[in-house]
């Protein structure tokens, strides 16, 4: 391939780039009129600032970049929205499949192997809370994330992240114990 056959990527347009800031605060009213959040606005923005200097070579006509680029703020907000319920949609899947759970029968308690209590206090501090509170003293992930002012999601997560790290906690003390189920401990239950 000669020097001649090759393409060179499209140079940034200062034009455009001139444009795009001269419209700033009109971008950001524009976004945040239709989000109504200022932050997810500036960060709406500041993506499609990105994206529009990416796709620049889509822009047929310098002189209409500021229409052009209310088309790629309109689908940045389009993907916002989307974004949003996709997540809401996950929430709320999540609050109702706790919300609806059956409890386990109280004479099992009596037999689970208690390797794990000393354990807890290893773990992060939000770790050991969220597996005290929902798994030892039944509270709802629900009501848990609700008290700690966090989303329904971010407590099924911590929940399970705590799950995996006292797993990893009872494999490194108790090792094949912890693997096949502590049918033989030789803790005191």
């Amino acid at each position: 391939m000669t020097s001649s056959e090759t393409t060179e990527p499209p140079q940034d347009s200062p034009a455009l780039a001139a444009a795009l800031v001269d419209n700033h605060r009109r971008f950001l009213a524009f976004v945040e009129r239709r989000v109504g959040s200022r932050a997810d606005a500036e960060e709406i923005v500041q993506t499609a600032f990105v994206r529009g200097l990416e796709r620049q070579d889509q822009l047929e006509d310098p002189e209409r970049s500021v229409a052009w680029f209310y088309r790629v703020l309109r689908n940045a907000i389009v993907d916002h929205w989307r974004s949003r319920g996709l997540h809401a949609r996950v929430e709320e899947a999540l609050a109702g499949e706790w919300a609806d759970a059956v409890a386990p029968p109280p004479q099992l308690g009596d037999e689970l192997c208690r390797c794990y209590e000393p354990l807890l206090s290893t773990l992060k501090a939000d770790y050991a809370e969220m597996l005290r509170r929902v798994d030892l003293a039944e509270e709802r992930p629900v009501d848990v994330a609700e008290d700690l002012g966090i989303t329904a999601n971010n407590a099924m997560v911590r929940l399970h992240r705590a799950g995996a790290a006292l797993r990893e906690a009872l494999r490194r003390s108790c090792r094949t114990c912890a693997e096949h189920g502590c049918l033989d401990c030789s803790c005191s239950r």
